[in-house]
Formats: C-alpha cells, structure tokens, sequence
C-alpha cells in the first residue's frame, strides 16, 4: 500500500502541472529531460545511436528509449495514452458579461458531466500564441465559477437539473463592465507577454482542487483529469523505470496524444501522422529499409491505456450483469465485439502473461449491450500501423466529472504492468 501511496501522490502533483494538454506534455518532457532523456526537435535530425529521447507536438509528446543492440528490424512495444480532458475551452472575443458580472465566452470541449463542474473554483490554462510564432504556456490559478442557481428560484431542480450548453454555461470571473474588461488581457498578464502581440490561443478551463485520498481505510483517490492523466503518468513512472535498467529487446516508445475526447482528428492525435513519423525516423536511424521497417512493425506490440468504468453501486443495471469490474481489484483489459476497443484473443494471452509476470491483478471489461461504449486510441492506431493493439485501464466511478474517482491501487499495479511490457 505505501508504494500505491507514493504513486497516487506522484499523480496528484503530475495531474496539479499539467491543467492543460500543453502543460501535461511540457511537464512530462521536462521530467525525463531530468530522468536523462534528450529533448529532440522535429525540425532538426535526430540522433542515430541508442538512448533515450522525447518529442513534443502541441499538446502530445512520444518518448522512446533505443537499446544497445538495436537493428533494424527491432520492434517496437508502444504505450499509448491521450493527455486532454472533457472541458471547456475559451471562444473568439472571450470577454463577456451583463448586469455587472463578467463573464467568459467558452465552448464545451469533448463530452463532460456538466453539473459536475458547478461550483468549483476553476482556472484558465493553455498557450498563447505570439505574433512571432513562440508558444507561452499560461495557467491563471483559481479565476473562474459556474454558480449555480439557487434551489429557491427553482423548485423543482431536484427532479431534474437541464443544463443548456449556451445558456447556462457561462462562467463567470469578476465583476465590471464587459466593454471595459479585457480577458484575454489578464492571461497575457499572468503569461508575462504583450497583449497587442498574441495571435492565437488554445486555453480551457481546469478545476483547481488538489488531489485528495479518503475513505474508512485510505483507499479511494478523488482528482480531476485522471481520464487520462492517470494512464500517461503511469507511462511515464515506468519509462523511467526502464531508462535505469533497460539493456535489450524491443524499443520502448510512450506515445501520449491529444484530442481523444473530440475523436483524435488533429496533427497530434491518434489519428494523425504522430506516432507513424516518429517511428519511421527511428527505423531509418537504425538503418532500416522499408523491408525491415515493415518487419520491425511485424514484432511490435501497442497497449491503449485509457481509463474505464467501474461498477456503479446505485447503477448496477447499467452495467454488463457477468463482468463488474472494482476499484482496486487491478487494471482493466477492455473487450468490444464491434472493435471499439481492440483486444483479441492473441492480446487478451500477451496481457494475461504480462500481468502474471509482473504480479498484477487484472479485471475484464465489457459493456451492457443496451448501452454502446466509447472508443480509444487503440483502433486508430491498429487501423493506421497494423500493429497488434490491446485497450487497458484502470476503472474509474464520475468518468467525464470535473473531478473523477478511482481506487489508490489501480494506478500503481497500471504502473507496474507497463514497466513489465517497457522490460521486454
């Protein structure tokens, strides 16, 4: 329990750096510079020889250690996450306002649990774009609210809340004059550069509560974005773990995306060019001819790590009556007839071998048939490079809320599966 511990605090503070994808990539390159990484551009040649190395694309980052020994056929075992959340992301002419509040023009990004995010104190974070073309990554600290209307000018809220996304969802930051106020000014403050001279930005909103662990024995973990926040960070843990011991096999590659949640369609989600450039460079610094190129994608193996569901207690009947996972009963390996998710037989064996190897408990998911799962990154990135895929996780309860719940254990064991799958 007291590794789990470690581990879920780690989290916390990962989850705390990283309110946006931006800073999640950002955060996660500067921790394996520190862990002995090179930060490479893609702008720029790549280093032929064996080590360890990291990219960042916008809000994705892939990370890969060579071997000693690599050839140009060596395989590549990929694990695969995303680094965005459901949220809300600022609009054109952001400021806005009436009767003396003022208010932030945002649009929902992604599917999240609307009532989950009224009334908490949120900030704003992302990048702002200069005219010169440099990124600043900016995070405002507590600034924003949803408040919600009060039971006594609503009577009958608790019989149903209807949250419209135009009307109501609407945040308020300060008080003034709209005409007046200038949003966009306040985070060109926050990110040290001229407002006169920002060009673009990509800014959403993050809750600002700090992780927490509760429960009679200390064994739930309460934070936002850990969909999926918690599967890059048990990437990273153990990538670093293989950094200090990896000597041989396949070449070890995090791959973390963005844009899942609105369906990966981008320059750095699953279903761009990301991960496919990154590979074929490092084939062709082995060496590699399209021949050995192609069999080196034959020896390779990905697992799609994204959180899942967990039984619901007050729920059950939305879950499938045979298959319910727990927290803490160890990570999920995720199963869908209609290829949502891509587990086979051959992955389901590798994943069993790997868990017993490494000593983790593991637990099958399967949706209600009445009730249609989401995807991953997993499909796309099978569909796209033919490599064997898998979709694991660990079980989450307020999936999509602005602040989710899972099982201190599950993140850990998630952790330890990976590092097994990095040692081969």
């Amino acid at each position: 329990m007291s590794d789990a511990l470690a581990h879920v605090n780690d989290l916390g503070e990962y989850v705390a750096a990283s309110p946006s994808s931006f800073h999640a990539a950002r955060a996660a390159a500067d921790r394996l510079a520190a862990a002995g990484f090179t930060e490479v551009a893609e702008d720029q040649d790549w280093p032929a020889a064996p080590g360890r190395y990291v990219v960042v694309r916008d809000g994705a980052f892939i990370a890969w250690i060579v071997p000693e020994g690599a050839e140009p056929g060596t395989g590549f075992n990929i694990f695969g996450t995303h680094t965005d959340s459901p949220t809300f992301k600022l609009k054109p002419s952001p400021t806005t306002g009436k009767f003396g509040w003022l208010q932030a023009g945002v649009e929902v990004y992604g599917g999240p649990l609307l009532n989950s995010w009224l009334d908490r104190e949120l900030e704003l974070a992302g990048r702002l774009v200069t005219l010169d073309g440099v990124e600043h990554l900016v995070a405002t600290g507590p600034l924003l609210r949803f408040p919600q209307l009060a039971i006594h000018l609503d009577r009958a809220v608790n019989e149903g809340l209807k949250l419209d996304k135009q009307q109501h969802m609407n945040p308020v930051w300060g008080l003034g004059d709209p005409s007046t106020a200038d949003l966009l000014g306040l985070l060109a403050a926050k990110a040290g550069v001229d407002r006169e001279e920002i060009g673009g930005y990509d800014v959403v909103a993050a809750d600002t509560q700090p992780a927490r662990v509760f429960g009679a024995d200390g064994e739930f973990f309460a934070s936002g974005r850990l969909d999926n926040l918690s599967s890059v960070h048990a990437g990273l843990r153990a990538l670093e773990a293989a950094a200090e011991s990896k000597t041989g096999g396949a070449i070890a590659v995090l791959a973390a995306f963005d844009h899942e949640e609105v369906g990966s369609g981008s320059r750095s989600g699953a279903a761009g060019p990301f991960l496919e450039d990154v590979l074929a460079r490092i084939s062709a610094g082995l060496g590699a001819d399209a021949m050995q190129a192609q069999r080196a994608f034959a020896a390779s193996f990905c697992i799609s790590a994204d959180a899942g569901h967990a039984v619901h207690p007050n729920y059950a009947e939305r879950h499938d009556p045979a298959n319910r996972p727990v927290l803490n009963g160890g990570p999920l390996l995720k199963i869908n007839a209609n290829q949502r998710y891509t587990t086979d037989a051959p992955g389901a064996a590798y994943w069993a071998g790997l868990c017993r190897r490494a000593g983790v408990p593991y637990q099958e998911f399967v949706s209600n048939n009445s009730i249609p799962c989401g995807s991953t990154i997993g499909p796309l990135t099978a569909t796209r490079l033919g490599i064997r895929t898998i979709d694991v996780g660990i079980p989450l309860l307020s999936m999509h809320s602005a602040r989710e719940m899972a099982g201190v254990n599950d993140p850990f064991q998630l952790s330890r599966a990976a590092e097994a799958f990095f040692a081969r």
